[in-house]
């Protein structure tokens, strides 16, 4: 099949070559061509020779005497089903689509375990509401509350197996003064039928684990070395098969999971994400956030070659990605360690680079783009600058025309003063001259009688709005 001479064919061969006179058939030309050059025995490979392979494939039991027409069917099958699946290079073992529904069936599990302890928890809380916060693994959660039932029971119970003794000690004290409500036996009963269910789930998953690790150890074992087998089988599935995935290119491979944000990123012309499902490996989560962009990207070009070797390559070793990993973690170190080097001169010189500071940028909301109406022109802020001027000035009239009437009122109460004084003299006039009448005096005082000042102040307030 690959054009090469077997052993027993060259021995058949040579007994051939002396006796042969005429051009020998050959199914194969790749095999023609290889057994002229190093037997010089010349070969013919043509439609005739092709049908001749098929007459004596259709009469091999007269051919072969001696031979079932039952065990020669089988034998025959045998050999078409051998030669399919060696053009195919398929393997038993190399068989991708159970790691796409062993991820799928992990993930699935993990969801339903996170519901059943979450609703666990929160029913068995209301009869002992303490135990979740003093146990905090799930797993051990429920053995302990399957081994002791009622909260009554903890006194007695023995919890060594799944607590230490420190931990023991306190549930027991929490028990006694528990703040949980009293719950019958039928509760308690389905309470511990739903934590038999998280157990026997947890140890299915863990035994799933186990299978897929396996699994992909035997079908892509370098991209297991690379990236992990949780991550790796991801990928497989996200792409549908190995062979699909190692079609992919390394930037593609980089954002694999990210498609969503990878669009939504070119669709509003902002950056495109640097990683989707290779996040999750462990090479990007041991380096820091400056470096997870450029570990990522070198981490995915590695990771497509050993796509390729794996879905490819005929040796099912790991060595190629050991060695890919062993460079990606020094040069993570170098990074880390900042032993960039300089590319001009010597080249010893360590490359200076800044300490990475964490700068956490708060946007505060601008409420300018609230408002629908347009800017004010020009001829506006004119207007509103003429009508302020004539505010002011109206303001200073005003106080203009306070400091006057303050003025007047004060010359009102001088002469008001004066009159009464005028009066008190007459008075005392009549008193002593009831008969004489000074007429002469007093009429220009009645005459020019002057206004009240209400009068005087209505006078100004008409002049200055007539002003």
């Amino acid at each position: 099949m690959e054009g090469k001479i077997n052993k027993q064919l060259k021995k058949v061969l040579k007994k051939i070559v002396k006796e042969a006179h005429e051009p020998l058939a050959v199914a194969d030309a790749k095999l023609g061509g290889v057994i002229k050059e190093k037997l010089n025995l010349s070969c013919i490979h043509s439609p005739v020779v092709n049908e001749l392979m098929r007459g004596i494939r259709s009469q091999m039991d007269g051919l072969i005497p001696g031979v079932e027409p039952r065990e020669m069917s089988a034998m025959c099958l045998g050999l078409a089903h051998s030669l399919s699946r060696y053009r195919l290079k398929f393997s038993a073992d190399k068989v991708d689509t159970m790691i796409v529904q062993a991820i799928s069936l992990l993930d699935d599990l993990d969801k339903e375990l996170n519901n059943y302890i979450m609703r666990c928890r929160e029913w068995y809380g209301w009869h002992f509401p303490e135990l979740g916060k003093i146990i905090s693994d799930n797993l051990t959660y429920c053995k302990c509350l399957q081994k002791v039932g009622d909260r009554r029971n903890y006194a007695s119970a023995t919890l060594s197996e799944f607590l230490p003794e420190e931990v023991e000690a306190e549930v027991k004290a929490a028990a006694e003064i528990s703040m949980g409500t009293e719950v019958s036996e039928e509760d308690i009963c389905n309470i511990l039928h739903l934590c038999t269910q998280v157990i026997e789930i947890s140890e299915y998953r863990t035994q799933l684990y186990e299978y897929l690790q396996n699994r992909m150890m035997a079908i892509a074992p370098n991209v297991t070395v690379m990236v992990g087998e949780l991550v790796g089988a991801r990928l497989i599935a996200h792409a549908g098969s190995l062979l699909n995935l190692a079609k992919h290119a390394a930037s593609t491979v980089q954002i694999l999971g990210a498609e969503k944000a990878l669009f939504r990123a070119l669709k509003s012309r902002r950056d495109t994400p640097k990683y989707g499902l290779i996040y999750h490996a462990s090479l990007v989560g041991q380096s820091s956030p400056k470096h997870k962009g450029k570990i990522s990207r070198m981490l995915a070009a590695k990771t497509v070659l050993a796509i390729r070797y794996d879905a490819f390559g005929e040796d099912s070793s790991s060595a190629m990605g050991v060695e890919n990993r062993a460079k990606l973690e020094a040069r993570l170190r170098t990074l880390e360690d900042r032993g960039i080097r300089k590319i001009s001169g010597t080249g010893k010189a360590l490359a200076k680079t800044e300490k990475y500071e964490h700068k956490s940028e708060v946007k505060t909301y601008d409420p300018s783009g609230d408002s629908t109406l347009p800017t004010c022109s020009k001829k506006r802020k004119i207007e509103q600058v003429d009508k302020e001027g004539e505010v002011t000035e109206k303001k200073a009239k005003k106080a203009k025309i306070k400091v006057k009437v303050e003025e007047e009122e004060e010359e009102e109460v001088v002469l008001v003063e004066e009159e009464t004084s005028t009066k008190k003299k007459k008075k005392k006039d009549k008193k002593k001259h009831i008969k004489e009448e000074p007429v002469s005096e007093e009429e220009p005082c009645t005459s020019t009688a002057i206004p009240s000042p209400e009068k005087k102040k209505k006078k100004k307030k008409k002049k200055d709005i007539e002003d």
